[in-house]
């Protein structure tokens, strides 16, 4: 032990660490037959001669036959972690000035990593609507949530989380907030969404409850219990990583968060497109959103994202309301449309999905908008009692099909959107 640093720590618990030095984490895969001298199970001393890495595995270690174990590596602070990799029993360390956790990429996907400084917004990664269905080794396959979209921008001692169209959420979902604070070791920005939960089932109509909502304590008793499930990892002390495969910003980020409640990993299939569909059909759940292996992460909609429905839903903008009739409040249907080249086209009205707090809240903000003419190209929406509003108001439908003349059959309301912009709301058309 004579070639380590005089005074540096004996064990993972114990020993002085001078300062040049810091604690770090990599996640390493060996086999142990190539593994001899040097390696000692249950306490793992090793270094190499120049640069004095040490490394210790877990004490009781007893199986780790192609396993990933978790080492404690230290590192001076000058050459900040390279990759350390282990070949038979040679353990060599390529220099660089990467963070530790981005040392894990592949040469060819460091090489994707761009330095930059951290941003203030990155556009989303949107999926498009597909209705084939299928499995293949250069795709992976997450379950569809039901939720509202959010991405996370963190740096030290703070954070911030932001709609797809940059509202502000930490009052919302002031538990998530709270729980990635704890997360800042790193400067990241990261997407997943925010989801609420009825049954088995993530339910934007349960978020509702939540979404709106500005006061942090009010957002707390609301009794509705949220999580966000993070699927992908965009930036990472200093490097913009959307040029690095999506498998590999996968592996970063479950690497670079714990993941402590209420914060989730996206889990994903690699094979069984087809059946994985199938069974979240039979489940209720919304489909799956398939993702090509090594896809960048692009802003805007891509192809190498894809949208397997098993349920019928979009945004759809309000144009206008009728009146309620009989023993109804607040009003009868909405009537709703979208944007086809820069024009608002009727797609009928929807006039189930509402509660009675729904109808009286929704009907306060409608009557703030309400317009002498008609949002939508078509003039003939024949339509009683009928009151037009400024369209910028987005709500969530669910519906069994779309007609042969472009209306919704069996619409129902499923919530308010404030997270999309009216103006980027069009009828979503399957990709062949």
């Amino acid at each position: 032990m004579d070639d380590l640093p005089s005074g540096l720590a004996h064990g993972p618990q114990g020993g002085h660490v001078p300062g040049r030095w810091r604690h770090s984490e990599l996640f390493l895969k060996f086999a142990p037959r190539h593994v001899d001298t040097g390696f000692i199970l249950g306490h793992l001393t090793l270094w190499d001669r120049p640069g004095a890495v040490v490394a210790f595995l877990p004490e009781r270690t007893a199986r780790m036959d192609e396993e990933h174990l978790r080492l404690s590596i230290l590192l001076p602070v000058e050459e900040q972690a390279g990759t350390l990799s282990a070949h038979g029993s040679q353990w060599t360390r390529e220099k660089g000035r990467m963070t530790d956790i981005l040392a894990n990429l592949p040469p060819a996907e460091r090489q994707r990593a761009r330095r930059t400084p951290p941003p203030s917004w990155i556009d989303p990664m949107l999926a498009t609507l597909t209705d084939r269905r299928f499995s293949d080794p250069n795709w992976i396959f997450e379950h569809k949530l039901d939720g509202e979209r959010c991405l996370a921008f963190g740096r030290t001692g703070a954070i911030r989380l932001l709609s797809r169209n940059q509202q502000h959420l930490n009052n919302t979902f002031p538990e998530v907030a709270e729980a990635l604070e704890a997360e800042t070791q790193h400067d990241w920005v990261v997407d997943g969404e925010v989801v609420a939960f009825e049954g088995n089932r993530t339910s934007f109509a349960k978020l509702q409850g939540r979404i709106g909502i500005k006061d942090p304590e009010q957002a707390r008793r609301s009794g509705i219990a949220v999580f966000y499930y993070i699927f992908d990892l965009v930036y990472l002390d200093g490097f913009d990583l959307t040029g690095v495969g999506l498998e590999h910003r996968k592996d970063l980020l479950q690497r670079m968060l714990d993941f402590r409640a209420p914060l989730r990993f996206m889990i994903h299939r690699n094979t069984k497109g087809e059946a994985l569909y199938r069974e979240a059909c039979q489940q209720g759940l919304e489909g799956l959103i398939a993702k090509r292996r090594q896809s960048p992460y692009t802003h805007g909609r891509s192809a190498d994202w894809l949208k397997f429905k098993c349920i019928n839903e979009q945004e759809l903008v309000i144009g206008g309301f009728t009146d309620p009739a009989g023993s109804r409040i607040g009003f009868g249907a909405l009537l709703l449309g979208y944007y086809e080249r820069g024009q608002l086209k009727y797609a009928g009205k929807v006039g189930t999905g509402f509660d009675q707090a729904t109808l009286i809240r929704l009907r306060r903000r409608l009557d703030a908008r309400v317009t002498r003419r008609s949002p939508f190209t078509e003039e003939d929406i024949a339509e009683r009692g009928t009151h037009w509003v400024r369209p910028d108001l987005v709500a969530q439908i669910g519906f069994t099909e779309w007609t042969h003349d472009g209306k919704l059959r069996h619409p129902r309301f499923l919530g308010i959107r404030p997270d999309k912009a009216a103006k980027d709301v069009v009828r979503e058309r399957p990709q062949k």
